[in-house]
């Protein structure tokens, strides 16, 4: 596997979205913004003294956001781990944004263990970034292929909100939300 950096790397290959996301993920987003903005200010970590200040922290979050899907992609659990808060959430599915059930929700371990095999292919596209201080909302879609014998392949897509906060000077990813989606495309 491809050692990775927390920061920097190359970008990787954009593809251009086909449709905007729906319009219940800008409401969910504008939600989620108000919920941060009501919160009182210390509830997330400051930066550790003595820490970096990059330039552009927003840059910095995409381009980790991007290193984490490859690190998915290549079940590289021990980034992962570096990089996601032991607190850790992810949220599969959107029936939650509409009052149905969600497909599931995995915490840290489960869903690292879960990983190995299961994509062949996943990369981030339409990415956006709010900063709020140390802590940072990324929204973009995630586009992918199962992994398995190739006949039993499938291509799909979602939308996400993900949340990101900087903690002793580096960012951690705290939480994923499927806003939209999974779409299938076969």
């Amino acid at each position: 596997m491809a050692d990775r950096k927390r920061v920097g790397g190359g970008a990787a290959a954009a593809v251009r979205p086909s449709s905007a996301p729906p319009a219940r993920a800008v409401v969910l987003i504008a939600g989620v913004l108000a919920v941060l903005a009501a919160s009182p200010a210390g509830a997330v970590a400051q930066e550790a003294a003595g820490a970096h200040s990059p330039a552009d922290p927003g840059a910095e979050v995409l381009a980790l956001e991007r290193q984490i899907e490859a690190a998915v992609l290549d079940a590289d659990t021990a980034f992962l781990e570096d990089v996601c808060a032991s607190d850790f959430t992810y949220t599969h599915g959107d029936g939650w944004t509409t009052g149905k059930p969600i497909l599931g929700v995995d915490h840290r371990a489960e869903w690292l263990a879960s990983l190995a095999g299961r994509y062949s292919a996943r990369e981030v596209d339409s990415q956006q970034v709010e900063l709020h201080g140390d802590v940072a909302i990324t929204m973009g879609r995630v586009r992918a292929r199962s992994g398995g014998p190739a006949a039993a392949q499938r291509a799909f897509s979602f939308w996400y909100v993900r949340v990101y906060a900087e903690r002793d000077g580096r960012w951690q990813y705290l939480s994923h939300r499927t806003v939209h989606g999974p779409l299938y495309e076969d």
